[in-house]
């Protein structure tokens, strides 16, 4: 395995690997990390890291794997909320009153693609394995969100939402914001057909960096811009931004990629909890 990236950091590499962003990294009041599909007890297909619950998975296995990856973070695996996502848009702010939704307490919403908080010692958990994980940090509320865009969350600018969220419930200016985005399926790999490249066409962004016409009503998409640019028009600072330069697909002997494995496969996860 060759680990090659000029933003992201793969930490603790013999035991529980995960990813961090350089740029996060910077800020003392959070933790966040983003899983591998490695350093875990599942088996089969799964083999080794999966975080989900609803693919066949062996559920004491999948717990495991989340108490593994949280004492590898430095997250307690008690604080963990975790979304319900269906690659809609709706934004869900959560308390300590919601621990262990998703994880090991039932759903009580079946549509959360994005979560804030601004609650200390409470871990947002959104999952992944080719879609767009969206990181936010308000570093003068001290708030935080996670997103899971796929290429519906993309065009239905999920992460435009999560800001409108934030700014309505923490009072977050969106030029206090440091945003991150991916690990993905990036555009060297992504392609789509016409009837989805004519949605991210009606988005009326720069779409001459993200869209890149194949021929035979193939594109080629790339996810990560077009969330960049999202976020920068709905009022992040463009230096704010950092890009993950990991395609999924790529990288599928470290990552979870839905395409490289045909959909036999296991679920990764972002986390991020503010610390103080």
């Amino acid at each position: 395995m060759n680990f090659n990236s000029k933003t992201m950091e793969l930490n603790n590499v013999d035991k529980v690997p995960f990813l961090t962003f350089n740029s996060l990294k910077e800020i003392n009041f959070i933790k966040h990390g983003f899983s591998t599909r490695l350093g875990g007890v599942s088996k089969g297909i799964f083999s080794t890291m999966n975080l989900a619950l609803n693919r066949g998975d062996n559920i004491e296995d999948v717990l495991e794997n989340y108490k593994r990856l949280s004492n590898s973070i430095g997250v307690d695996y008690n604080t963990l909320v975790a979304s319900s996502q269906d690659h809609n848009t709706f934004v869900r702010n959560v308390t300590e009153e919601q621990y262990g939704i998703g994880i090991t307490k039932p759903k009580d919403i079946l549509s959360v693609d994005a979560l804030i908080t601004n609650r200390p010692n409470v871990t947002l958990v959104t999952y992944y394995a080719d879609c767009t994980p969206l990181f936010f940090v308000d570093t003068k509320n001290k708030a935080i969100g996670l997103a899971h865009a796929g290429w519906r969350g993309t065009v239905g600018k999920i992460g435009e939402k999560v800001i409108e969220k934030m700014t309505a419930d923490f009072g977050t200016n969106p030029t206090d914001l440091v945003c991150a985005v991916g690990p993905a399926i990036s555009k060297c790999c992504y392609e789509v057909d016409k009837t989805c490249a004519e949605q991210f066409y009606s988005l009326n962004l720069d779409d001459s960096k993200f869209i890149f016409p194949k021929g035979n009503n193939k594109y080629m998409i790339d996810l990560l811009e077009t969330n960049r640019q999202i976020l920068v028009s709905s009022g992040v600072k463009e230096s704010n931004i950092s890009i993950s330069d990991l395609c999924t697909q790529c990288n599928s002997d470290l990552l979870w990629s839905h395409r490289a494995t045909k959909g036999q496969r296991g679920t990764m996860c972002a986390m991020m909890s503010i610390t103080e």
